[in-house]
């Protein structure tokens, strides 16, 4: 499966080598890579490099590094867990300000719900009624209801970008949206009429969704990322 490294660039090309394996299928999720002292043979180098290498894949998400005996290099399932995380560091770090999220999130989530309108099976549709019923319960609740209410608009939002059938959206998207939420536990809900609109936003969404008007589901959609934006802001309104 391995081969000797290039002795040029050591640790790089053995972390090409094993994410190449994972890649192509050659390593699966669950499998095992060698011991180390097995990996050191067949790759030609000394365990410096080779516990560099374990550490950058493990970094990248693509391996869990167990210790002790019975322990080893895992393979993992790929996944977003990772970039995420990444995403959430920049933006707690205000590395990524609050006003770019917002101009991607009205750009990208008003053409996401367009292709919605066009691709939504009945079973996506289903589901975001079921979610619409979730966030009116909060609505009821009034302001104590706020944080909850958020969650379930952005469950809505990533249910709508799968509905899009395209993983890409979905993964940005789920992504943006788990880093988002922080934002709005950080500004409590003062006007339950705030809460009240944005679920009528979400409500005639779906309603245009259910009708295939990808170019009313367009706007709306981006008149519906304008409002939180602007009360993310203070303008509440």
């Amino acid at each position: 499966m391995f081969k000797k490294t290039n002795q040029q660039r050591i640790y790089e090309d053995l972390v090409a080598q094993i994410e190449g394996a994972i890649f192509d299928g050659r390593l699966q999720a669950g499998d095992k890579l060698p011991a180390q002292r097995d990996l050191v043979e067949m790759f030609q180098t000394s365990r410096g490099p080779l516990r560099e290498a374990l550490r950058v894949l493990e970094q990248k998400g693509l391996l869990d590094i167990k210790r002790g005996v019975s322990g080893g290099a895992i393979v993992k399932k790929p996944g977003m867990a990772p970039i995420a995380e990444s995403l959430g560091l920049l933006v707690r770090h205000r590395k990524i300000t609050l006003e770019e999220l917002s101009e991607f999130r009205e750009g990208v989530e008003g053409n996401v719900a367009a292709i919605a309108a066009q691709r939504a099976t009945p079973e996506d549709l289903s589901q975001l009624e079921g979610l619409l019923d979730q966030a009116r319960a909060h609505v009821e609740s009034g302001v104590n209801g706020w944080e909850a209410f958020c969650r379930a608009d952005n469950r809505i939002h990533v249910a709508i970008a799968k509905a899009a059938g395209n993983r890409v959206y979905e993964f940005v998207l789920r992504m943006v949206h788990d880093n988002i939420q922080q934002y709005y536990e950080a500004h409590p809900l003062k006007d339950r009429q705030f809460m009240q609109e944005n679920y009528q936003d979400l409500c005639d969404i779906v309603a245009a969704l259910k009708k295939r008007q990808a170019t009313a589901v367009q706007s709306l959609m981006r008149s519906h990322v304008r409002r939180f934006n602007r009360y993310m802001k203070g303008g509440h309104r």
